[in-house]
């Protein structure tokens, strides 16, 4: 009879510690957005959406698999909170569809255990590349287990979820490593059988070559994996004297059809009066490659 208690007592110690160990984590809703925009929690914990805006908000998960809110639907008057449980583990976007733009997006990564215990690290070198380069993922099981398949699971701007692009096997002492080529701004995680690493975030400029194709006549090509046909770039040359970058003049891009997909190619052929021999390049700005890419910068050439 007392092993038979002990062992009951045993169980019922572990099954507290597993409500003790899940977690609350608050996400905050502002005028702005939602801070923070990115959260990583384990499967069974809890985000608590709080509305700290002057106006009344609602939280919409794309993939309502494995999640529980309450209210449902997940509608804040100003200063009300709302909370959802994660059953399972993956990245869950959500968003505001109220709200138009870009501003109230946002995910949550669940992770769950490897089998046998432990969890999965996911680092990314380098996190900034032109249109074009390589990233290395890289990362370890914690219970060093060789043999195990890891996908590597990629969501770019613009898509509703992740999509496996890779799978790779873990060696000695449980380490995997993959390259990838994101074409636009990419969230990236590793799934082992049902656990999910950590988030990391790739992010892509893209590839501008300025050339000169006669005195005073210059072009542009921009690389993508989308157009910028009618946005404007700068032109600019480098001043000694300031020690800073002048802008000469704005270029309006045109549709080109020389690219291979997925690239796509805009350009074009301008005149300039800068005078001849001083540095010059050209800048394609935030606001005119938008939120899917960071700004880029050409190569730099001589007038």
């Amino acid at each position: 009879m007392r092993k038979v208690l002990v062992l009951v007592c045993g169980v019922a110690l572990l099954a507290v510690a597993g409500v003790a160990a899940a977690k609350t984590v608050t996400v905050t809703i502002t005028a702005n957005g939602y801070v923070p925009n990115a959260t990583m929690i384990a499967v069974g914990d809890t985000v608590q959406f709080t509305n700290s805006d002057k106006v009344a908000h609602q939280v919409s998960f794309k993939k309502t698999t494995g999640v529980s809110c309450t209210p449902t639907p997940l509608v804040l008057q100003p200063a009300q909170s709302g909370s959802c449980t994660f059953g399972s583990a993956g990245t869950f976007s959500y968003s505001d569809p109220n709200v138009k733009g870009n501003k109230f997006h946002g995910t949550i990564t669940v992770t769950g255990s490897v089998p046998g215990g432990g969890s999965i690290t996911l680092t990314v070198k380098p996190q900034i590349v032109i249109y074009g380069g390589n990233a290395t993922l890289s990362g370890a099981l914690s219970n060093h287990k060789a043999g195990e398949n890891a996908e590597i699971l990629a969501q770019p701007c613009g898509q509703p979820s992740a999509a496996k692009v890779a799978t790779v096997t873990t060696t000695t002492g449980g380490v995997y490593s993959a390259q990838v080529q994101p074409l636009k701004n990419t969230i990236y995680t590793v799934k082992v059988k049902n656990s999910t690493s950590n988030a990391v975030s790739v992010k892509v400029r893209p590839r501008l070559r300025l050339g000169k194709v006669a005195p005073h006549r210059y072009s542009l090509r921009v690389f993508a994996a989308q157009s910028f046909a009618g946005k404007a770039a700068s032109f600019q040359r480098y001043s000694a004297a300031l020690r800073r970058w002048v802008v000469v003049r704005r270029v309006v891009l045109r549709a080109n059809t020389s690219g291979v997909a997925p690239t796509v190619i805009s350009s074009v052929t301008f005149r300039s009066s800068v005078r001849a021999r001083l540095r010059v390049r050209a800048v394609l700005g935030q606001t005119q490659v938008g939120s899917c890419y960071l700004a880029g910068r050409s190569n730099i050439i001589y007038s």
